[in-house]
């Protein structure tokens, strides 16, 4: 069994983690930190996993999670890159949920984040945890930056147009929609009840913080630096989703793009290509750990469009970072994931 601590677990990342975490069949789940909430029952906050677990969150001490095999922080950006040093002292192994490792120019992430990167030199060696393009680095890595919902939504989309230079890398479109969620568990007036519902509107135009994220990963893929223009918005649901993109294709004539797709995530156990003309569908996916995506070529002309859906807590966030455990620890890859999505 793999011990497993978390910090930071009462927004709806640390939510989902715990929610996968408690039914994993190699996982002991050892403590949960919270400050605020130090000494209530876990089951107490959140009454689904009553049954589940007899844990209570507790105050984050280094000492006590280096006992662990693997932390995950499920915590604000600036919180995991102060207490990674101690633990890798110790041994233990992180899956950092949060933006702190995701980045490998450290001066981009200050530009992003609004502050100094606390440990470049763990930085330089974190492996960016999405196993479709990383899974052999990420079975040795000590540090896992799991990718943000967006970019993973976004990246996977892209990724085999971007692999086979098909198309124009320097004038990419992604319109993507997100559920409430994505905003996180902090009240907020923009996500109230009353102001996000019967209502649709972008946000973060002029730049998302997952823009250099999702540009890094692509920019990987081909080569060289890729242009990118990214438009995230809030729709009135709570989980999911959907990445409309866009890509102008290069004078190239007689790609099977359907078989392209289907070819590159063959062997992909979370990603899976929809038979062609098949439109996506963010509920199609809701709860579990997959990227669904269709491609198109309208009219045959030459935009490419594909559509990616993800549930932004569990392959955006949660089910991907269980995922990253399950590689690191050399366990099934599915396990503990394996489970259809929720309907209705």
């Amino acid at each position: 069994m793999i011990s497993v601590g978390i910090v930071g677990g009462t927004g709806y990342t640390g939510v989902e983690l715990l929610r996968l975490l408690v039914s994993h069949p190699d996982v002991d789940l050892k403590m949960v930190t919270s400050r605020s909430e130090a000494g209530k029952s876990v089951a107490e906050m959140f009454p689904n996993l009553r049954g589940f677990t007899d844990v209570c969150f507790s105050e984050p001490d280094a000492k006590t999670l280096g006992a662990c095999d693997v932390v995950f922080f499920a915590t604000p950006n600036g919180t995991a890159m102060k207490l990674v040093p101690e633990l890798l002292e110790q041994g233990t192994r992180v899956i950092d949920l949060a933006a702190d490792f995701r980045l490998k120019d450290s001066a981009e992430w200050e530009k992003w984040y609004g502050m100094p990167h606390a440990c470049e030199n763990i930085l330089a060696e974190a492996v960016y945890g999405l196993p479709e393009i990383n899974r052999e680095a990420v079975r040795s890595a000590r540090v896992v930056a799991n990718p943000g919902c967006y970019p993973t939504a976004v990246g996977l989309g892209f990724l085999p147009l971007i692999e086979n230079g098909l198309v124009d890398d320097q004038h990419l479109i992604a319109d993507a929609k997100s559920g409430v969620s994505g905003a996180g568990r902090g009240a907020s007036v923009a996500t109230l009840l009353c102001e996000a519902s019967e209502s649709f509107k972008p946000y973060a135009v002029d730049g998302h913080r997952h823009l250099p994220e999702i540009r890094q990963t692509l920019g990987v893929a081909a080569g060289h630096a890729v242009g990118l223009t990214f438009v995230p918005h809030l729709v009135p649901m709570i989980r999911g989703i959907e990445a409309s993109l866009y890509a102008a294709v290069l004078n190239k004539t007689g790609v099977d793009l359907q078989a392209l797709y289907e070819n590159r995530y063959r062997d992909e156990p979370f990603v899976d290509v929809l038979p062609k003309g098949t439109m996506p569908e963010t509920r199609s996916v809701r709860g579990a750990n997959l990227c669904r995506i269709s491609v198109f070529q309208p009219q045959a002309g030459d935009t490419v469009v594909v559509s990616s859906v993800i549930d932004n807590l569990v392959k955006g966030a949660a089910g991907q970072a269980i995922q990253n455990m399950n590689i690191m620890f050399n366990l099934e890859e599915t396990a503990g994931l394996n489970r259809p999505a929720l309907l209705p």
